[in-house]
């Protein structure tokens, strides 16, 4: 639950059921390896629910679970709140960048 994606995919299935291409382009910056990974953490957390449709090819969908919708305005705070400081934060790491040149922290 605390990484940014974990986040990302939270707020934008409190909107509704998702399939994964869905999700991938809802999740600007999001690659399709970390977006698999991402979601079943979420399901094997008990947060995201994972429904296979029998068709050809294979529908997937995730939803949040009731667990995981218990968390929305929680999370959605949280996305508010970085989004309204994002640019101070870059503001931030572009200074302390300019200040530790050799620093690998990137």
């Amino acid at each position: 639950m605390g990484d940014k994606w974990s986040v990302l995919v939270i707020v934008e299935l409190a909107n509704g059921a998702r399939r994964f291409r869905q999700l991938q382009r809802a999740i600007d910056g999001i690659s399709q390896r970390m977006l698999t990974l991402t979601v079943r953490r979420l399901e094997r957390d008990g947060l995201v629910l994972r429904t296979v449709y029998p068709t050809v090819p294979a529908q997937v969908d995730y939803r949040l679970s009731e667990t995981g919708a218990s968390l929305t305005h929680l999370v959605k705070a949280l996305a508010d709140w970085s989004l309204e400081h994002r640019d101070d934060i870059a503001h931030a790491r572009r200074a302390y960048d300019a200040q530790h040149p050799d620093n690998e922290i990137r």
